[in-house]
């Protein structure tokens, strides 16, 4: 529970949702700043995947309805040059998430080519606790994936790339108690939220965290005449206490270009835990994706980068 939590004024419901960005999106509700709301997020499948669902529905999922957002709302007096405040309240999450890798995507897409599925359970009366699943038990930090305003530019745009006006991010810190600040394009904001996960590590390697259906409370806000130039968040305290328990396994990729660093540090290990623990190597990766970390660590000694990749061991005891 949220001890310090506002209450919320109203529900965006789950059907209450739209997919892609697009500004002429009729608003769902007009808010005036300094309301919060609860919205009822599904998952990033759109509920194409359910506890019961196996492989074979990862490859009849209908892309078209993937990353639904609910939204949009109009905030009252938001004017582009503003930026919208967003306190994140509160997360109340499901029982129950899903890691895939899906063919074609990922940081290992070369490598990983046939299309994989894990179902996840955890107890929502202790959503921070742990994921269950037979190759590790991940401590959870529920946040929202994807999280923005809408673009100037008219038309129908993508949901999957992050933009400067927020949407896909994909960052495990905007989670209970941070506040993030987005650069408003058009009239009222037009603030939508969807693709919750359980938890993720920062790269989000395979391309899916533990995907999962919950509902998000957040407070609207304006700063007039803030003229962001792209988002920008704060955080209440640490960031990794969830997972320093048992410090790390860390492996390196050195070279010249920094997504082939990432890429390197990432295949390094996968080896190590496929030959330490017996993991198959899609099992690996997808585990990487929801609690494993890719840093930058040296980016100033030309020509050669270090990427590193922090894997946890406390997933492991």
């Amino acid at each position: 529970m949220c001890s310090n939590c506002k209450a919320a004024s109203y529900t965006i419901h789950a059907a209450q949702h739209h997919f892609g960005w697009d500004n002429s999106i009729a608003p769902v509700k007009t808010v005036a700043p300094g309301t919060v709301l609860e919205f009822e997020c599904i998952d990033s499948s759109a509920g194409q995947l359910t506890p019961e669902s196996t492989v074979k529905d990862v490859t009849e999922m209908d892309f078209g309805k993937i990353n639904p957002v609910n939204g949009p709302i109009h905030v009252d007096g938001a004017e582009p040059g503003d930026a919208l405040v967003v306190r994140i309240h509160q997360f109340k999450p499901s029982d129950f998430g899903w890691t895939a890798n899906i063919p074609g995507f990922g940081l290992l897409a070369d490598q990983f080519k046939d299309p994989a599925l894990h179902v996840w359970s955890y107890d929502k009366d202790k959503p921070t606790v742990s994921a269950f699943s037979p190759f590790g038990k991940v401590p959870l930090k529920p946040f929202a994936g994807t999280i923005g305003v809408a673009p100037a530019e008219t038309g129908l745009h993508s949901i999957v790339p992050p933009r400067r006006v927020g949407g896909n991010l994909d960052i495990r810190d905007l989670a209970a108690g941070t506040t993030l600040y987005l650069p408003v394009e058009v009239a009222g904001a037009l603030f939508s939220i969807g693709d919750t996960h359980a938890a993720q590590g920062d790269g989000e390697v395979c391309g899916t965290a533990i995907e999962s259906p919950m509902n998000v409370v957040v407070e609207l806000d304006l700063l007039k005449g803030e003229n962001l130039k792209m988002p920008r968040f704060e955080t209440p305290g640490p960031v990794t206490r969830h997972l320093d328990e048992k410090g790390y396994e860390v492996t390196t990729g050195i070279g010249e270009n920094l997504y082939e660093g990432a890429q390197a540090a990432l295949s390094n290990m996968i080896d190590l835990l496929c030959a330490r623990h017996g993991y198959n190597p899609v099992d690996a990766y997808m585990l990487c994706s929801v609690c494993g970390d890719l840093r930058i660590s040296e980016i100033v000694d030309a020509p050669n980068w270090v990427v590193s990749f922090y894997f946890p061991k406390v997933v492991l005891d």
